[in-house]
């Protein structure tokens, strides 16, 4: 696929690395040749020196055959008057902006983003991306990852397996044994070694969970929260839930995360900022039961003295990746129960395996499967980027029928998928917006409406048309087999 991505920042950058290494035609459009150069001297891709919204920048692009255009440039107005142009004067396909103001998504019914207004496909915004992203971990807390597919119905989550815990020593095979009508799969296993990354297992029935590994479930959203404790909490006791929340970092992610959770009205919250004036800003803007206190999140008495042994989640999300993890180390050591760090830096994000820092969180990686979504083929409706962009969960509508499909009508059994794929659920009763008109809700030939339903796949399990199919792949490599497999063609043999 031949993408142009406008803006060599932060989020460019990070969409571009991941972009460039599934062998798409990517360039990029900057106007700083600095930058350019250094990102053209680390990764296979094209740099033009330029404004996006310039037509004659975005013809030197390549614009008349691009397929993708990600705006993701550092001004909301940049990015969508480069959509517009790339609409009017070059036709391209599929155009996605990044765009901070929350007052766009609120435009209803496409007047100001669709055809007529910018010309926008798919607005993204990373700090939303992200605060969705946190609310997960807060609602459940022994989780390292919580990712959503087929509307929230069932979800992907990462725990740390501690010893004591219900599940940890058990084969997986024992544990289908002691709760065969749980909709659970355990999907793959990240095994900590000495002085090395964590190492990739590939699951069968005798795979056995350790303390300490990192265990990939799929399951109903139903069941999440009993899965997490059965891995997690000795005993299987209840997980104590999240309560007091310190954020240091008054920032975008740090006013709409503070904002969001004082909405439920559940937690008491406390805001870290060092600017002065920042803080009247805050202060401001959040409701009065949300304290903003001036002051550095690495100050140690400043921590001290408003309670950090007490506080369950602690949120390090300043535009520092060094301020991130200092403050994140402190506080784990003062006693918060669990610390989250904000990390721009993919090799910072790899130096944090094995020290006291619970979650390094990427600000492109939380936002990264919404764009992945338009690069797939096929019908792809959620991917989610894992492992720091090694890994990846991708939902797929399986369509056609046994004639033009090769998975419709067959069994699980039957279909050939790369041996490290695992297909992890599928959800069957979904609306299907492809349908003809005479099978919606209410028409005369309409079937009965029902619950959707997760499934998990057996061998003899039979894929059947608009069944939403969620897999786990290790390596982002075996993508395009995947993909190849749910194509639908005109005849199939």
């Amino acid at each position: 696929m031949k993408i142009i991505i406008l803006g060599a920042g932060r989020v460019g950058q990070s969409v571009a690395e991941s972009l460039v290494s599934e062998k798409n035609d990517i360039t990029v459009i900057d106007t700083d040749a600095r930058r350019l150069r250094e990102l053209q001297e680390r990764h296979d891709l094209r740099g033009v020196v330029g404004n996006g919204i310039d037509p004659a920048v975005l013809l030197d692009a390549g614009a008349r055959d691009t397929d993708l255009l990600i705006a993701c440039a550092a001004q909301d107005e940049t990015n969508l008057v480069c959509c517009k142009v790339a609409q009017l004067v070059f036709n391209i396909p599929t155009r996605i902006a990044r765009v901070r103001s929350s007052g766009f998504a609120f435009a209803g019914d496409d007047a100001l983003l669709g055809k007529e207004g910018f010309g926008v496909d798919r607005i993204i915004c990373p700090e939303e991306s992200l605060t969705r992203y946190i609310g997960k971990l807060v609602q459940y807390p022994e989780a390292l990852q919580v990712r959503e597919f087929a509307g929230g119905r069932a979800c992907l989550v990462s725990v740390r397996a501690r010893a004591g815990a219900p599940l940890t020593g058990m084969q997986i095979a024992t544990m289908r044994e002691r709760a065969p009508d749980v909709a659970m799969r355990i999907v793959a296993i990240y095994r900590r070694f000495a002085d090395e990354p964590d190492r990739f297992l590939p699951c069968d029935g005798a795979t056995r969970v350790e303390p300490m590994d990192e265990v990939f479930v799929l399951a109903g959203r139903e069941r999440v929260a009993q899965i997490l404790s059965a891995l997690h909490c000795r005993n299987g006791q209840p997980t104590r839930p999240v309560r007091r929340v310190m954020i240091a970092g008054g920032g975008r992610v740090g006013l709409r995360l503070a904002r969001q959770l004082a909405h439920e009205q559940r937690f008491h919250i406390k805001v870290l900022e060092e600017d002065a004036e920042r803080c009247m800003v805050l202060a401001s803007e959040l409701p009065p039961e949300v304290l903003v206190l001036q002051g550095d999140a690495t100050d140690e008495d400043l921590l001290g003295g408003e309670g950090i042994e007490e506080v369950d989640l602690f949120l390090a999300l300043t535009d520092d990746d060094e301020d991130n993890i200092m403050a994140c180390l402190l506080a784990k050591k003062m006693g918060a129960r669990r610390v989250l760090a904000l990390i721009n830096r993919r090799s910072y994000a790899d130096l944090m395996h094995g020290t006291q820092i619970d979650i390094a969180l990427s600000p492109a990686q939380a936002m990264l499967g919404e764009l992945l979504a338009f690069v797939r083929r096929g019908d792809v409706q959620a991917v989610h980027s894992l492992r720091r962009g090694v890994a990846e969960a991708l939902e797929i509508v399986a369509r056609g029928d046994r004639k033009t499909s090769r998975v419709v009508g067959r069994r699980v059994e039957e279909i050939r998928l790369p041996a490290e794929v695992h297909m992890g659920l599928i959800v069957r009763g979904l609306p299907d917006p492809l349908a003809p008109a005479a099978t919606a809700p209410g028409a005369v030939d309409a079937p009965p409406a029902g619950e959707p339903q997760v499934i998990i796949p057996r061998s003899s399990t039979v894929i059947e048309s608009n069944d939403h199919v969620v897999f786990f792949l290790p390596h982002k490599r075996l993508v395009r087999d995947v993909e190849r497999l749910f194509r639908v063609s005109a005849t199939f043999f």
